[in-house]
């Protein structure tokens, strides 16, 4: 680096160095300090409240919360700038919040129903997430797209959606900008694909359990599975939402084989070792526990599970509004377009493959 480029870094960094100074030796410091944390923790927690309020709203509602304040954390960042003094509390929600959201996502697992009456399905689950992360990742290679996202993009296309992705982003450090980017076209892309699935029903030569089987084992996330299942009745729905937590259940060896192949790449060029993901230790907990404990030894009413799926839901919308202050548009515009096209394809492919096995 140049003196003159050294100079110049000093220049444009002097500011926010000085802040830094500031924070450190005035009395009161670390307490100032605690109220930025808590302000950049509120400041998610809002977005992600207007998201979710914009999501009732007809038409967003097809979109829903998740995707909303995405968007909205997104166009905050182009427009204001990233709020720099509230980084930390920022950092929390998009790091740990995000992990709790992953431990209490696995209430929505029924461990004992995949077992039960799942494992036909599973062998279709099983397909469904192999095929849909090695088509992106080849079609990405094609297009010569950003590998990175284009995983990403792959394994919310094979498992669960947003859910998936922020599972796997700490696992193999993608940057939090293209978990952001990859959560938000998965929502969307989610609902283009099941609002495609409602219109096609009449008009396919399906069964309603057939065309459940269909929507459980293709579309990407729990929601797109409920919106294009209900117009079906109970019995589509029933079997579409079990198709699909046979691809949420799989979540959790596809992160541990993800775990030994980030290790052994490492090992193989000097890296360091990859972190176990002890979040996904709590995902299975929270799953047998929800699975064999609640309901049998602890009492709940729907309402109860209703409001812990809701607060699961928003804890996570609030840790990808964290992720979505990372992003860029210039970035978005040079990197998004071939892997969102790789991801398209690839949903496309998946949806009649596994209409071809119904």
């Amino acid at each position: 680096m140049s003196e003159q480029q050294a100079l110049r870094e000093d220049f444009q960094n002097k500011p926010l160095n000085q802040a830094k100074r500031r924070g450190s030796q005035e009395p009161g410091g670390g307490g100032n300090q605690a109220l930025l944390w808590m302000a950049g923790v509120g400041f998610t927690f809002v977005i992600a409240l207007i998201g979710f309020f914009l999501a009732k709203i007809p038409g967003f509602s097809m979109v829903g919360p998740m995707a909303c304040s995405i968007v909205i954390a997104v166009i905050y960042r182009q427009i204001f700038g990233y709020p720099e003094s509230l980084r930390n509390g920022i950092t929390f929600s998009s790091k740990k919040l995000l992990r709790y959201a992953i431990v209490l996502f696995g209430l929505k697992l029924n461990v004992d129903t995949i077992l039960h009456h799942g494992l036909g399905l599973l062998q279709r689950d099983v397909f469904a997430v192999v095929f849909a992360i090695v088509a992106t990742v080849l079609l990405a290679k094609l297009f010569k797209a950003d590998m990175s996202l284009s995983f990403l993009l792959g394994v919310g296309t094979g498992v669960c959606g947003a859910s998936a992705i922020a599972a796997v982003s700490p696992i193999v450090k993608a940057k939090e900008e293209d978990t952001a980017i990859g959560a938000g076209i998965i929502a969307l892309m989610g609902t283009i694909f099941a609002i495609a699935y409602t219109i096609l029903r009449p008009y396919l030569p399906l069964s309603a359990i057939e065309y459940g089987i269909w929507s459980g084992s293709s579309l990407h996330e729990i929601a797109h599975v409920a919106l294009a299942g209900a117009p079906a009745g109970q019995n589509a729905l029933a079997i579409a939402l079990l198709a699909k937590l046979g691809r949420v259940f799989l979540l959790v060896p596809l992160c541990l084989v993800l775990v030994w192949w980030m290790n052994r790449k490492g090992k193989e060029k000097g890296g360091e070792k990859i972190e176990f993901p002890y979040f996904l230790i709590g995902f299975v907990a929270m799953s047998l526990f929800g699975s064999y404990v609640l309901g049998q030894y602890i009492p709940v009413t729907k309402g109860f599970m209703d409001g812990v799926s809701s607060l699961t839901s928003f804890i996570l919308t609030m840790a990808m509004v964290g992720l979505g202050l990372n992003v860029s548009f210039k970035a978005l515009k040079s990197k998004a377009f071939r892997p969102l096209l790789a991801m398209t394809i690839t949903s496309v492919l998946l949806s009649f493959a596994i209409f071809m096995l119904v």
